[in-house]
C-alpha cells in the first residue's frame, strides 16, 4: 500500500502544474504563431513572416489589458492587428491563427473584397504582402476565455490595395 505524505501531494501537484504550464507554453511558442501564418502566406506567393520581441510585447501587453473583460476590441495602435476570442476550451495559437486563415473562403481575389455578411480582413492582414514581422500575445480572460492578439508591422489591409497579386 502506498502512503501518502501531505509533502508528496504537494510536490505531485507542483509538478502537474508545471507539466500544464509546459504544454500550454508550448502550443502557444512563436513557432505555432508562425507556422500557420507561414502556410497561409505561402499558398498565395508572399514572403513569410519573421517573429518580432517588440511586438509581442505590445500584444501581450493589449492581451493583458484586455483580461478583464476579454472584449473583442483592436487597440487602435499603430500595427495592423487581429484578435481572437474563445470560450469552452484551452485554445491556443494554432486555433487562433487557424480561425483567421479560415475567411479565406469569404475573401474573392478578382474583387478585393469579403461575400456579402462575411468577414475576411482577418485573413487578408494574414497575407498582407507587405507585412514582414509579427508578434502575438495570450491571456485567460477573468471569464474563463481565451483572449488572443498578434501584431502585424507594416500593417495591412488598406483601402484600394489586395493583400497579395497573382502572376497573370
Amino acid at each position: 500500500m502506498v502512503s501518502w505524505r501531505p509533502s508528496s501531494v504537494a510536490l505531485l501537484v507542483v509538478a502537474l502544474g508545471f507539466a500544464l504550464l509546459h504544454h500550454s507554453s508550448a502550443q502557444n511558442s512563436p513557432a505555432n504563431y508562425l507556422r500557420p501564418h507561414n502556410a497561409a502566406r505561402a499558398a498565395v506567393g508572399v514572403e513569410p513572416l519573421t517573429w518580432d520581441p517588440t511586438l509581442q510585447e505590445y500584444a501581450q501587453n493589449y492581451a493583458e489589458e484586455r483580461a478583464g473583460d476579454c472584449d473583442l476590441v483592436h487597440s487602435q495602435g499603430p500595427y495592423g492587428e487581429n484578435i481572437f476570442w474563445g470560450w469552452g476550451k484551452v485554445y491556443n495559437a494554432k486555433d487562433a491563427v487557424q480561425s483567421w486563415v479560415n475567411e479565406e473562403q469569404y475573401y474573392d481575389y478578382d474583387s478585393n473584397s469579403c461575400q456579402e455578411g462575411k468577414v475576411c480582413g482577418h485573413y487578408t492582414q494574414v497575407v498582407w504582402r507587405n507585412t514582414e514581422r509579427v508578434g502575438c500575445g495570450r491571456v485567460r480572460c477573468d471569464s474563463g476565455a481565451y483572449f488572443i492578439v498578434c501584431s502585424y508591422d507594416p500593417r495591412g489591409n488598406w483601402e484600394g490595395e489586395w493583400p497579395y497579386r497573382f502572376s497573370s
